[in-house]
């Protein structure tokens, strides 16, 4: 090196004090406890140049480095970068158990098999990574992070969160303002900013100090801070320019021009080695073995010392890898080369990756002119494979990539309309979807009976301005007058019924459910099992049998390494009613993550949305509602403005059991407004479930009443209105307090000719209830004994905490308070820690009817007047402007005796009427 060339690289991190402190804790912390930094920073302003600096300093205090570079040619080949930054520690691979091994051998495309999930690879890594951090600090620097392969993406982003006490580093660096599937959020970031003019012009002075003044503040003003900038641009200038004897140039834009020097560096290289950096930039890991298999002579190393010679590239014998000086020699390399040099190479590359069939179709691809069936065969087997991992967006990719070159327009249109279905269904692109769909209608306008047309067609029109009517026509159309068949491993008609079977739902019409069922029934060989058990357990879950739940239950046990976002998303669905989604958490949690990255946005609104019904039933309200606050705005995000109704609908259910009553009628109206401008009067009704719940808990068991029949009549449970069965109990009891009996009782009866506790034990419980809230007092104490007492009856906690205020309420009445006040209290106790205000206020009311003391201020007033336990309670709720009406139903009193008992509650304290109860109370 000479001493101009060793200033140059001095003065590089001039003005970096501040990152090099931040970068030399992360380091120190990294070594002791495991830490994780994302650098961002505009190209060129020195991010590489601090990785360098962090891995030297890394290595001369004794820790192992492992560097990898996304890059935008290997963004589409799944663990691209993974096999990067685990190849150099496959011997501890060892270490793992089997079943781990195997799963990131086949990731890392060493060894055959199907695709494992993620989630095991991410586990996998880990436990690979801590092994060699045991032996020694282990730090990973990734750059160019917008260029990871998502697949890596998402497991550096689960490892990233669980680095604590690992004594591993994770340091990324990505150019401002480009997109990443990487998830962000909650990590530590440093933005590096352009340099000061100080720091700017003391660069300058160290590295060219024959550079006049006038010249460096040209320089200074076009760079604005940006050290690549500065120095390449005076890199590019001649003696003379640099002593201002000659002119500078009018115009040196920043980005393109520092591309233009590269390029012209690049330009000015040998032929030979021209195409070894070409080779080196489309292969993307810089693997100088490839390089040497796949050149002339001596092969990519003496091919590229000119090169390295030019400063362009780093050779690195030792680890086998060539690196780019900086990204956009890369991006310079490919734009200086012409079509038919880069069609060369990549034609070379695939003739070097025949085992590896993504790399391969996705090179023969790019070096194709004309279309060829052949490859788009091997791209649409790609696709199939990155959908089986989880990877849908690179499906679309490889799908979209074999569409353009089928040779028949026929095919073109099909592999176009199954990227749109996929994008409509999985990656949540509408936008996409339907500009794919108008492509494939342009190659084949006959493509009306293509089954994944219309069910892209039909999550388009939906979500725009269409109606469920207009979509359940199209499919239907699609599945009886296609030329498909019955085929029953045919995976686009799989994909058309699932779509019919949600446009059913979403439509409320028991008339719509026949074409569904009879395609169903003509299936052949037989139905696949996830088909037919959604038809079972989903649309009328009422009529379901305990066979079918267990053949659910097993398939959710079956499907925990399943990564197919399709798969998860049906078996969860099938799940939801028959109250198995506590099963199913991993695996929505695994769509969730990826839809956060950017991947499977679609296929995450229906997990996140699982969640949160597995989350209102289990008691994590908070959890639920954070989640469906995502929902809502990644609905609104991706232009999903009907699947929307999902969130709202959790959105009013929490503000209902809270007691947010303007809130929670807020959230229905808009539920109301998207879903029944849609026609989809089935997603509709979920609004009459928190209206149900909100009318309770504010003592409007009239209002409940219609609200719980709007779902489904007193005394029936509605065909495909499986939503009813979690207001069955809500109906009973707003009968009995509204004086209905004879409908309450129907509705019991209902509830136990469909057997509800083969549908789920929380259902068995609720019927349990049901039974007890009807019977007689000989009957009714153990009736609420067997639902109260079950093992898993806590598992509810807002269902569980229900019946037994109900069980209280009852002995309360039959005189037993002291029994009344053990199940009021632990009643009590979850509707606090659940946050149910309404609930707990009627416990503590309930409480002091039965003569427990209260910490309620109005309790002292009421007692030195010398009222009742009773009168008490009734002179509480009329304060409160409950009607007469309003608190016999509260209380199970009549009307006429509410008000007997304020006629004799007013002249002990000392009042003449309602008005005044607030404040002699009190007082």
């Amino acid at each position: 090196m000479t001493d101009h060339e060793a200033s140059t690289a001095t003065a590089r991190l001039f003005g970096r004090d501040a990152e090099l402190r931040t970068l030399d804790a992360f380091s120190a912390r990294a070594r002791e406890e495991g830490a994780v930094l994302l650098l961002s920073g505009e190209a060129g302003v020195g991010k590489s140049v601090l990785l360098d600096a962090t891995v030297a300093g890394a290595e001369a205090a004794g820790v192992r480095v492992i560097r990898a570079t996304g890059v935008q040619f290997e963004a589409d080949v799944s663990y691209a970068v993974l096999n990067q930054l685990l190849l150099p520690l496959t011997a501890g691979f060892a270490r793992l158990g089997e079943g781990e091994r195997n799963a990131l051998m086949v990731a890392l495309g060493l060894l055959s098999g199907r695709a494992p999930d993620r989630t095991v690879i991410a586990g996998a890594c880990l436990d690979v990574l801590r092994h060699e951090a045991e032996q020694r600090p282990l730090l990973l620097v990734v750059d160019d992070l917008p260029w990871i392969d998502r697949p890596t993406t998402i497991v550096l982003g689960h490892l990233a969160r669980r680095l604590a006490g690992t004594r591993i580093g994770l340091l990324t660096a990505s150019r401002t303002g480009e997109d990443s599937y990487f998830d962000t959020s909650g990590l530590p970031a440093l933005h590096v900013e352009p340099i000061d003019d100080e720091a700017a012009d003391e660069l300058l002075r160290t590295a060219f100090p024959e550079m006049v003044l006038r010249v460096r503040r040209r320089l200074l003003t076009e760079a604005r801070g940006n050290p690549l900038a500065l120095l390449e641009l005076a890199e590019a200038l001649d003696p003379t320019q640099l002593s201002a004897r000659e002119a500078l140039p009018e115009v040196m834009p920043l980005t393109e021009g520092i591309e233009a020097l590269f390029a012209s560096r690049i330009r000015r290289l040998p032929g030979p080695t021209r195409d070894a950096l070409l080779l080196a930039a489309l292969e993307g890991s810089g693997d100088l073995g490839l390089l040497r298999r796949t050149t002339t002579a001596d092969g990519g190393t003496t091919a590229l010392l000119p090169a390295e010679a030019a400063k362009l590239v780093e050779i690195d014998e030792t680890a086998g890898r060539v690196l780019f000086r900086h990204p956009l020699v890369r991006s310079a390399v490919v734009e200086s080369s012409t079509n038919v040099e880069r069609r060369r190479v990549h034609r070379s590359l695939a003739d070097y990756f025949l085992r590896d069939t993504e790399r391969r179709a996705w090179h023969l691809a790019e070096s194709s002119v004309e279309p060829d069936e052949a490859v788009a065969v091997l791209l649409e087997e790609a696709a199939r494979r990155k959908l089986h991992r989880g990877d849908a967006t690179g499906a679309i990719a490889a799908l979209t990539r074999a569409a353009h070159l089928s040779p028949q327009a026929a095919d073109r249109g099909r592999r176009l309309a199954e990227a749109a279905y996929l994008g409509a269904d999985v990656t949540g692109e509408l936008g996409s979807a339907s500009r794919l769909l108008d492509q494939a209608r342009a190659f084949d306008p006959g493509l009306g009976s293509s089954l994944h047309a219309a069910a892209a067609a039909a999550f388009v029109l939906v979500n725009g301005e269409g109606t469920v009517d207009t979509a359940y026509r199209l499919v239907v159309s699609a599945i009886e007058n296609g030329d498909h068949g019955y085929d029953a491993t045919n995976a686009d008609l799989t994909d058309a019924l699932y779509t019919l079977l949600l446009i059913c739902w979403w439509a409320g019409r028991e008339d719509f459910w026949a074409p569904l069922f009879d395609a169903i029934d003509r299936l052949v060989p037989e139905p696949p099992e996830i088909i037919l058990l959604m038809s079972e357990a989903f649309p009328d879950t009422a009529r379901a049998t305990a066979g079918t739940r267990r053949r659910l239950a097993a398939l959710i046990e079956r499907q925990s390494a399943e990564s197919d976002p399709g798969s998860l998303v049906r078996v969860n669905t099938s799940a939801v009613y028959m109250d198995l989604l506590g099963g199913c958490r991993a695996g929505a949690w695994r769509l969730v993550e990826s839809g956060r990255a950017g991947g499977t946005v679609r296929s995450s609104l229906a997990c996140l949305m699982h969640l949160c019904l597995d989350d209102f039933a289990t008691g994590r309200w908070e959890e639920g509602q954070r989640l469906a606050d995502e929902g809502l705005a990644l609905s609104k995000a991706h232009g999903y403005d009907f699947i929307s109704y999902y969130f709202l609908f959790h959105e009013a259910l929490l503000a209902a059991v809270r007691g947010e009553d303007a809130v929670m009628h807020e959230w229905a109206d808009e539920l109301t407004r998207v879903t029944t401008q849609r026609r989809a009067y089935g997603a509709a009704r979920f609004a009459h479930h928190a209206r149900t719940l909100g009318a309770i808990g504010r003592g409007d068991f009239e209002a409940a009443f219609h609200h719980a029949c709007d779902l489904s009549p007193a005394g029936t449970l509605a065909p495909y209105t499986p939503h009813a069965l979690w207001v069955a109990l809500d109906l009973v009891e707003a009968a009995l307090r509204t004086n209905r009996r004879e409908q309450a009782e129907a509705h019991v009866r209902a509830m136990c000719e469909a057997a509800l506790w083969d549908v789920s034990p929380r259902l068995g419980m609720l019927t349990l209830a049901a039974r007890a809230l009807v019977a007689g007092d000989a009957q009714a104490p153990a009736l609420f004994e067997e639902a109260v007492s079950d093992a898993g009856a806590r598992d509810w906690p807002f269902d569980y905490a229900r019946v037994r205020l109900m069980y209280g309420e009852r002995l309360r009445r039959g005189r037993a308070p002291v029994e009344a006040r053990l199940h009021l209290n632990a009643a009590l106790e979850i509707f606090e820690e659940l946050g149910a205000a309404p609930w707990a206020a009627r416990a503590a009311a309930e409480l002091r009817a039965a003569g427990q003391v209260q910490p309620n201020p109005a309790v002292p007033a009421a007692a030195a007047a010398g009222l009742t336990a009773q009168e008490t309670e009734i002179a509480l709720l009329a304060a409160e402007g409950l009607t007469n009406k309003q608190i016999g139903e509260r209380l199970l009193l009549s009307p006429r005796t509410v008000s007997s008992h304020l006629y004799r509650i007013f002249p002990k304290l000392g009042i003449t009427s309602r008005a005044a109860l607030r404040d002699a109370l009190s007082g």
